[in-house]
C-alpha cells in the first residue's frame, strides 16, 4: 500500500512539473509580414498607371549569423508573413536578381512579442 502511495505522489509530481514547464516554454510569437513590390515594369512611368506591382511566388531568406532563420514564399498579391526570434536579420531572395539592385531593404529587425511591417521592393533593372 505504502508503495502505491509513493508511486502516485511521484506520478503527480512528475506530471505538474511537465506542465509547468510547458507552461514556461511558451513564447510570444513575433516576426515579419509585409508586400513585397517588383518595379519598375516598364520602361518609362506613366502618371496614369501603375510602376509598380506585386511579386507573387518570391521566395525571401531571413539570416542571422550567416545561417538562414527563416523562409517564406509571398503569395499571389506579394503578401508575405514569417515568424522569427527577435533580432536583426539580413534579407534575400532564395535566386539571385540578374539584373537591377535587387531586394531593398537587404535587413529587417524583429521586435519581441509582435509581427512587424517590413515592406520590400525588387528592383527589376527595366530603365
Amino acid at each position: 500500500m505504502w508503495k502505491m502511495r509513493v508511486a502516485t505522489v511521484t506520478l503527480s509530481l512528475a506530471l505538474v512539473l511537465a506542465v509547468a514547464a510547458a507552461a514556461g516554454a511558451t513564447t510570444t510569437s513575433s516576426g515579419l509580414r509585409g508586400i513585397v513590390s517588383r518595379g519598375p515594369i516598364t520602361p518609362v512611368c506613366v502618371v496614369e498607371l501603375p510602376c509598380s506591382e506585386p511579386a507573387p511566388n518570391v521566395t525571401l531568406l531571413f539570416s542571422r549569423n550567416g545561417r538562414v532563420a527563416g523562409r517564406t514564399v509571398t503569395n499571389g498579391e506579394g503578401r508575405y508573413r514569417v515568424r522569427l526570434p527577435a533580432g536583426l536579420y539580413s534579407v534575400r531572395r532564395s535566386v539571385a536578381a540578374a539584373i537591377g539592385r535587387g531586394l531593398e531593404p537587404d535587413h529587417a529587425r524583429v521586435r519581441a512579442g509582435r509581427f512587424t511591417r517590413v515592406d520590400f521592393s525588387i528592383d527589376t533593372g527595366i530603365r
